[in-house]
């Protein structure tokens, strides 16, 4: 077949080698228009951008696929079919029609739940114990289409977001290679989606990185591993940022104001409100992200109150 690749992201990168690996022809790739990043915000290439120019492969970066002359350009590139993966841009109809076989997408949950933006994070904050990739047909209402594969991942407890990133964005290309097969042999099967089931995952933002700790113990890690790596979950110490990279529950019958430090020459745990929440990896404004071993050799935090 020949088809399209839609994708921004590092999350989109093992699914474009995929496609690039099997017998279908990639005739062109879409991607985001350049961004700037890093300290001197350089303009950079989006990470599909970047595999795609090493194979050769024509790159088209519009703003919007809506101008007639975007839509024409797709069409005259003749597609099978469309796979979509992170792209970051709605399709409109008229794209979403040009393809025989249509536009398929790997989403990051287990639909119906978690549609939306941020389905990693929300998953694991929400206390969900798994989650995965669909691969769906696209249609114009978000993330709403009919499901024809499903790949699963269980969360563990030690999982950041970043963790079930890296796996999901694996399972995408596993899944797609078998929908690609089913779709060949003319036996992939579709399933609507129960819109009773349905759960929508708002965009992170950086107001909800301020911890709460009268909540317990479990819900602060569980917002803390979701956090990382953006936006990053912190609180105030002696009136400064501190952010908390990892983290974990402490049964304890410690009793103390939610937000006081307990500490250890080599632990610091803080009260919240049911146990205790260890930390294990801090940051403070200006330094760089280290062990709570080394937080504790620089700083006197026994019965500080955070927050």
């Amino acid at each position: 077949m020949r088809i399209i690749f839609a994708g921004t992201p590092e999350f989109a990168v093992p699914s474009l080698r995929m496609l690039l690996a099997s017998k279908h022809e990639v005739c062109a790739v879409y991607t985001q228009p350049d961004r700037p990043a890093g300290r001197g915000r350089k303009m950079q290439p989006s990470p599909v951008k970047e595999l795609a120019l090493s194979t050769g492969i024509p790159v088209f970066q519009p703003i919007s696929l809506k101008p007639d002359a975007d839509l024409q350009q797709l069409r005259d590139l003749d597609p099978d079919l469309m796979v979509v993966v992170a792209y970051g841009m709605i399709l409109p109809q008229a794209a979403l029609d040009s393809p025989k076989f249509g536009c398929l997408n790997a989403h990051g949950s287990l639909l119906p739940r978690w549609r939306g933006a941020a389905p990693i994070q929300r998953a694991l904050m929400a206390g969900d114990k798994k989650t995965g990739v669909t691969i769906m047909r696209i249609i114009h209402k978000l993330d709403a289409g009919d499901m024809l594969h499903k790949e699963e991942c269980a969360i563990t407890a030690q999982d950041t977001s970043g963790d079930l990133y890296d796996k999901l964005a694996a399972l995408a290309a596993v899944g797609l290679e078998k929908v690609l097969a089913q779709i060949e042999s003319g036996t992939v099967q579709a399933e609507i989606q129960d819109e009773s089931l349905v759960t929508y995952a708002e965009k992170l933002s950086k107001t909800e990185a301020e911890l709460d700790w009268t909540q317990s113990a479990e819900q602060l890690d569980r917002i803390v591993r979701g956090l990382n790596p953006w936006p990053v979950a912190q609180t105030r110490y002696k009136g400064q940022v501190l952010r908390i990279w990892q983290a974990e529950t402490l049964a304890s019958d410690i009793k103390a104001d939610p937000g006081t430090v307990i500490c250890t020459s080599k632990t610091l745990d803080v009260a919240t409100g049911d146990c205790l929440l260890r930390l294990h990896e801090v940051q403070l404004p200006g330094g760089k992200r280290i062990p709570i071993q080394a937080f504790l050799s620089a700083h006197q935090a026994h019965g500080v109150k955070l927050g």
